[in-house]
């Protein structure tokens, strides 16, 4: 009916009907924070572009998962800084390996905390490119052995859920194969399956120190402009063995999000990346938004999106205004 017998304002007017015809719910099982770990003691460097993180040695970082913990945070996804580079990321495939070493102390420390590694070689290398360079670049099916040596060597550490980001072509088929064959039947893959070169990921290289020496990223990640390619890489993740999938950036690839969910009906995950996270910061620093209400608005439109996990710096902020 018209107005004035449909009047849409009705059910705003006091905030108990507002939450009863409420659409999109955000809660704190939607929410995984990434965090970055490096060799040492007593190591806290600050993220200088990403306010309120930090490079943490393994007993910090420790700490700092029981609090999050402790104030509802279920998952948290891992980022290795090692002591050492080499050319071919291999230093990322050890036993001792920085994440490695971490999974081993937090599953002692906090052993009901999920446990997701990111796993490719731009944090390992000298040269800063996701995988083995040969001929002046990444050279895919040499990078897929290191990433399954990787993610083996992950999982036998008491890692949760491996995260592959390399968008290497074939690289969770070939991960799959190496976690099966290694009795890992069970252990679930989140594929990076829509990996966008964005100029968002900006603050991030510098808190895993992985900016690219030379050239850029764009002859493995995905061009900006296109979205049909986004759905060929998702199916072929799919039909690897990707148990979710996931979007990288979030807020300007809302529609990639709305995309991949209608069209796979597979779980989701969304990458609310660090230059996301940071512009929300800086803007705050300088009274120009409401910190809060932005934040959370931003974290809902990704979950309106279709989104059923997302990954966000945001998420220590938040947990107290989540029930």
């Amino acid at each position: 009916m018209a107005f004035p017998i449909t009047r849409l304002r009705r059910l705003r007017k006091n905030e108990i009907s507002r939450n009863m015809i409420k659409e999109t719910r955000l809660t704190r099982d939607d929410l995984i924070m990434p965090l970055f770990v490096r060799p040492g003691s007593g190591v806290q460097n600050p993220i200088k572009s990403m306010p309120g993180n930090y490079q943490l040695s393994v007993d910090l970082l420790v700490e700092k998962c029981k609090a999050l913990y402790a104030n509802g945070v279920q998952s948290v996804l891992l980022f290795g800084i090692p002591e050492h580079k080499d050319e071919h990321g291999l230093v990322a495939c050890h036993e001792n390996g920085i994440v490695q070493q971490a999974a081993r102390a937090l599953k002692k420390a906090v052993p009901e905390l999920f446990l997701i590694a990111d796993v490719c070689n731009c944090e390992y290398t000298t040269h800063g490119h996701c995988g083995t360079i040969i001929d002046g670049d990444v050279d895919n099916d040499a990078t897929l052995i290191t990433l399954g040596k990787q993610s083996v060597s992950l999982v036998q550490a008491g890692i949760d859920m491996i995260a592959p980001s390399d968008m290497m072509d074939g690289r969770v088929g070939f991960i799959r194969q190496a976690l099966d064959s290694n009795k890992f039947e069970h252990m679930p893959i989140m594929a990076y399956s829509a990996k966008y070169a964005s100029a968002f990921y900006g603050p991030f290289r510098d808190a895993a120190e992985s900016a690219p020496q030379f050239g850029n990223r764009a002859t493995y990640q995905m061009d900006p402009a296109n979205s049909n390619e986004a759905i060929r890489e998702v199916e072929q993740d799919i039909i690897e063995g990707a148990d979710i999938v996931m979007v990288k950036p979030a807020l300007s690839y809302l529609d990639i999000i709305n995309r991949v969910k209608n069209e796979f009906n597979m779980p989701v995950c969304a990458y609310n990346v660090s230059g996301e996270f940071s512009m929300v910061k800086a803007a705050a620093a300088n009274g120009w938004v409401d910190e809060e209400r932005i934040t959370m608005e931003i974290l809902t439109s990704i979950k309106r999106a279709g989104a059923d996990m997302i990954i966000s710096y945001h998420t220590q902020d938040v947990m107290g205004l989540l029930k």
